[in-house]
């Protein structure tokens, strides 16, 4: 009796509707997290500044390096050629990715938890929280992002798949709007429980859709290995080994990615976006304070940063409908020249339109996490032509999407030290220190004018629409040289697709 409501719930849901699903376990937690753990640690528990740093400090270097080398020892199995062992098959590949989900998704909702309750002083207590909640974050992101490359190869499925990731990611963000019902820095009960109370879906979540995957592919699996266990005692398998292949190194991966130059164009382009994508997050409050705070009221400035906030994950649903209609890469390059047109339009209008300068600050962070939300497709083609490039046995996509957060991590320290820089040396203003600088380029006009909050002001516009059009002209130089799209791209899926599945003769025709 519960083999069969098991089977029947299996029939309901639809591979790409759990797959997607996964997206809202990760999301319910990581929103709340990125509003509050900051808030928690410096207004609850009262860290003192310096073991702050050092624990950000720690956490940039471990958040920068945990992603290739958890890639690494997920995926250094199928670096080898075809020829070297047992062949992998690619229902065995997905379960690894399930199994380390199911796994490693429940720790990554304790590892939430141990924000919220005070065991340890502040600031050890700040460190080992970063490093654990971060690593759970990454091996949870990199399977579920592997599995993009792994379930589908036409790109009309893997929009499909992502459609489904965007959708309940939207949903995951309604718990950011419930968090402001419970969160009370001075009493911190009620916050704490509906902190367990999410861990618990999401824990739940992981568990039960991870279960119905598997059981979906284990099928699957077993049948490979039947007709491979055929095929060998036929002999009409692979040619007998003349020697023995040793297996690809790291150093050897690393040259390989060095040679395949729609890669190296591909995160050229992925470092700008990711900075110009915390560029907007980190500046967005201070843009709304000076450039708007003045003629708009706080209800509409908390309209706008929820706009912000969930409007790329329903924007990204129509983005998807326009990529199985042009391509991905089309829609990106559109996007591109978007920001720039509208960049240039906002300069020219200048600083004095506010409702202009209240629909550009939205849609410039919307339409910018919008493209974010796009490159996981551009990867998982990277992940193909990495395969037929370099004739793997397996596609080690985990490893590629690592090694694409290696190079472009970066970009998210990058953001906030520029753009403090720029404020501080064209307007004057620091936000640490919250005084002028006497050298700075506007302090002086400033100073005679005897306006100190006009500088201010023009230097937070100047920067609201230069560092898009830096960011756009750059990326669109970069996403000029990539390659792999149109029949290029059609053939690299195709050589893919072939190469999997001329792994084993047709059984059938034995």
């Amino acid at each position: 009796m519960g083999r069969r409501v098991w089977g029947s719930w299996q029939g309901i849901f639809s591979t790409a509707l759990l797959y997607g699903s996964l997206a809202l376990f990760v999301s319910i937690l990581h929103n709340v997290f990125l509003l509050y753990y900051v808030e928690t640690f410096v207004s609850v528990y009262k860290i003192d500044k310096i073991s702050f740093w050092v624990g950000e400090t720690v956490f940039l270097i471990w958040n920068s390096l945990n992603d290739p080398l958890f890639g690494w020892l997920s995926d250094r199995d199928f670096l080898s050629s075809p020829q070297v062992g047992s062949q992998i098959t690619s229902p065995e590949v997905v379960l690894k990715r399930l199994q380390a989900l199911s796994r490693n998704g429940p720790l990554f909702a304790l590892s939430f938890l141990a924000f919220w309750v005070a065991w340890a002083r502040p600031g050890l207590q700040f460190l080992v929280c970063l490093c654990l909640y971060d690593g759970f974050l990454t091996v949870v992101d990199l399977n579920h992002n592997a599995l993009l490359a792994d379930l589908a190869v036409s790109a009309s499925d893997r929009t499909r798949l992502n459609f489904h990731c965007s959708l309940f990611s939207a949903l995951g963000s309604l718990s950011v709007f419930l968090s402001y019902c419970f969160w009370d820095k001075e009493d911190f009960y009620s916050f704490r429980l509906f902190c367990v109370t999410l861990a618990a879906v999401s824990m739940l979540g992981f568990v039960l859709v991870s279960r119905l995957l598997r059981r979906r592919f284990q099928n699957e699996a077993r049948l490979r290995q039947d007709e491979a266990l055929i095929l060998k005692e036929l002999s009409v398998g692979q040619a007998p080994l003349t020697q023995q292949e040793r297996p690809v190194t790291i150093g050897e991966y690393l040259r390989q990615l060095s040679k395949h130059r729609n890669f190296m164009w591909f995160v050229t382009m992925n470092l700008v976006q990711v900075f110009h994508c915390h560029f907007n997050s980190n500046f967005f409050p201070l843009f709304l304070e000076h450039l708007l705070s003045d003629s708009i009221s706080a209800s509409t400035g908390s309209i706008l940063l929820g706009i912000s906030y969930i409007a790329p994950h329903l924007n990204n649903l129509y983005f998807l409908t326009l990529c199985q209609r042009y391509g991905v890469y089309l829609v990106i390059r559109w996007l591109f020249v978007l920001k720039l047109g509208l960049s240039v339009a906002m300069l020219l209008a200048g600083a004095d339109h506010i409702y202009l300068l209240c629909i550009f600050i939205a849609s410039n962070r919307v339409f910018t996490e919008g493209t974010c939300k796009l490159l996981n497709l551009v990867i998982s083609d990277l992940v193909d032509e990495d395969f037929v490039l370099n004739r793997r046995q397996q596609a080690a996509s985990a490893l590629l999407f690592g090694m694409v957060a290696l190079v472009t991590k970066p970009g998210q320290t990058f953001a906030p030290l520029i753009g403090t820089w720029l404020l501080c040396v064209y307007t004057g203003y620091d936000i640490f220190e919250r005084e002028p600088v006497k050298d700075s380029l506007a302090a002086a006009p400033a100073i005679a004018s005897g306006q100190g909050t006009a500088p201010l002001r023009l230097g937070c516009f100047y920067m609201l629409v230069f560092v898009p059009i830096t960011c756009a002209l750059l990326q669109l130089t970069a996403w000029s040289r990539f390659t792999l799209h149109g029949r290029k791209l059609q053939g690299i899926k195709t050589q893919r697709q072939g190469a999997q599945h001329s792994h084993l003769i047709d059984v059938k025709a034995i």
